[in-house]
C-alpha cells in the first residue's frame, strides 16, 4: 500500500492548536492506512521497514520529538498521536511509543544546548529512534554488566549486546545505557544503528507486536564520541534529579496509551463484526449481550481516564523541567503505575472477551498484543510501588517505582 503523503507537522508559524489538529489529522490519516492490511501483516511478521516508511512520510517521526522553536510535539499531543496509531496497529503504535520516549532522552540526560541541537537535527533529519535505558536496581550488579564503556582516545569504545523492544533493524538512533570501566559510571549514549561494530539480531515466531521490530544489538568495540554522551544514568532512582527520574515513567506512560488503542481498536472491530452479522450473538436482541458491551466499553473508559490523568501530570512535570521537585515527580510516578495496573487488567479483559463474541479472523492479534504488551511488568511490583506512595510518601516513592 502507498504511503499516506501528508506534509510533515511542524510548529513554525502555527498556533498550538492548530499544530495540534494538524498531526492528529496526520495520525488518523496513517492510521486509516494501516489499518487496510494489518491483518496480513501481523501474520507476515518481521521488521517494520515498510511501516516506518509510513510514519516517515506522513512525517509523524519528525514531528513526534519534544516541542521546540519550530519543531516537535508537545506530550499530550504525543500520546494522543500514539493512541491513535495503536489502535489501528498497536506494533507500529508500540515503536511510535519508543521513538517518542526516546526523542527525550536529550532533555533527561543532556545539557540543554545539547538536547536542543540533537532535537532540531532529529526533527530534521526525520531519524527513528529506539533504545533500552535500564532502570536503576539490583540487576545492575546480579551479573555483571551486559554493555561497557571503555576508554578509547577522546571518546570510548562499547562492548556487548542488549535485548531492544522495537525498530532494532530499522531505527536510526539506539539510546543505550553502559558501565564505564574506568570511573564505574553508568552513562547514557546515543549510537547511530549503521555504525561499524553494530550488528542485530531480529526476534522471531513473537507471540504479540510481531511487527514491532523486537531483537538484540550486538556492540563490538563500537566507537562512541564525546558528543554522543549524553549524560549519566545515576545508579539508584534515590539520587537522580526528579526531572531525570521522569525518564522511565515516560516511557512506560506511552506504552499504557499503546495498550489502550489495542484495547479500544479490538472492541471498535468485534461491534463493526457484530453490527455486520458477523457476531456470535445479533446485537439488540440479547440483554446478556448488550450488558457484555456495556461492560466492556465502561471498561475502555475507565482505563481512559485514568491514563488522561496521569498524561495530564506527566505532561506538567514535562513543562516544569529542571525546577520540577521530588515530591511532584513521584507524584507522576505513581499515577503512571496506577494507568499501568489498570490498562493492563482492562487491555487483557477485554480483548479475551472479544473472541466471545465473534469469528473472524485476525481477531485474536488484539490478545496476543495485549499479552505482549503487559509481559514486561507484573502487577504486583506496581502496586507495591503504588502503596509504598500512599502509605509513606512522596520522599521515598521513586526508589520503588523503578
Amino acid at each position: 500500500m502507498t504511503p499516506t503523503r501528508t506534509a510533515p507537522a511542524t510548529a513554525g508559524g502555527r498556533s498550538a492548536d492548530e499544530q495540534r489538529r494538524t498531526v492528529l489529522r496526520t495520525a488518523r490519516d496513517v492510521a486509516d492506512d494501516l489499518a487496510a492490511d494489518v491483518i496480513g501483516r501481523d501474520r507476515a511478521g518481521g521488521q517494520p521497514a515498510d511501516e516506518t516508511a509510513r510514519l516517515r512520510e506522513a512525517g509523524l517521526l519528525a514531528a513526534l520529538t519534544p516541542p521546540g522553536p519550530g519543531h516537535g510535539t508537545d506530550w499530550r499531543t504525543g500520546c494522543a498521536v500514539i493512541r491513535e496509531v495503536a489502535t489501528a496497529d498497536s506494533s507500529v503504535g508500540d515503536v511510535l511509543a519508543r521513538h517518542y520516549a526516546h526523542t527525550w532522552s536529550g532533555r533527561f540526560y543532556a545539557s540543554r544546548p545539547q538536547a536542543a541541537a540533537l532535537e532540531e537535527e532529529s526533527a530534521r533529519e526525520q531519524w527513528l529512534w529506539t533504545g533500552a535505558v535500564r532502570t536503576p536496581g539490583p540487576h545492575d550488579d546480579a551479573h555483571g554488566p551486559d554493555l561497557t564503556l571503555r576508554p578509547r582516545g577522546t571518546g570510548y569504545a562499547l562492548n556487548g549486546r542488549r535485548a531492544v523492544d522495537t525498530a532494532v533493524a530499522v531505527a536510526d538512533q539506539i539510546v543505550l545505557d553502559a558501565l564505564c570501566a574506568a570511573t564505574g559510571d553508568v552513562l547514557v549514549v546515543r549510537i547511530p544503528a549503521g555504525a561499524p561494530g553494530v550488528t542485530v539480531e531480529p526476534a522471531r515466531d513473537r507471540l504479540g507486536q510481531r511487527v514491532a521490530g523486537a531483537g538484540e544489538v550486538l556492540l563490538d568495540r563500537v566507537t562512541v564520541a564525546p558528543g554522543q554522551v549524553l549524560g549519566r544514568r545515576p545508579h539508584d532512582e534515590e539520587s537522580a534529579p526528579p526531572f531525570t527520574a521522569l525518564a522511565e515513567p515516560a516511557l512506560r506512560l506511552a506504552l499504557c496509551h499503546v495498550a489502550l488503542g489495542n484495547a479500544g481498536g479490538a472492541l471498535a472491530e468485534v461491534r463493526d463484526l457484530s453490527r455486520g452479522g458477523h457476531g456470535r450473538r445479533l446485537p439488540g436482541t440479547d440483554p446478556d449481550l448488550l450488558m457484555t458491551y456495556g461492560e466492556l466499553a465502561s471498561a475502555v473508559q475507565t482505563a481512559t481516564a485514568v491514563v488522561d490523568r496521569a498524561t495530564e501530570v506527566t505532561a506538567q512535570a514535562l513543562e516544569t523541567g529542571a525546577l520540577l521537585d521530588a515530591d511532584e515527580a513521584a507524584g507522576a510516578a505513581a499515577l503512571v503505575a496506577t494507568a499501568e495496573t489498570v490498562t493492563s487488567r482492562a487491555a487483557l479483559h477485554i480483548t479475551t472477551r472479544v473472541l466471545e463474541l465473534a469469528d473472524a479472523p485476525g481477531l485474536d492479534r488484539f490478545w496476543r498484543n495485549a499479552r505482549a504488551l503487559s509481559a514486561h511488568r507484573p502487577s504486583a511490583h506496581r502496586l507495591r510501588a503504588i502503596g509504598e506512595h500512599y502509605l509513606n510518601g512522596p520522599h521515598r516513592a521513586l526508589a520503588v517505582f523503578g
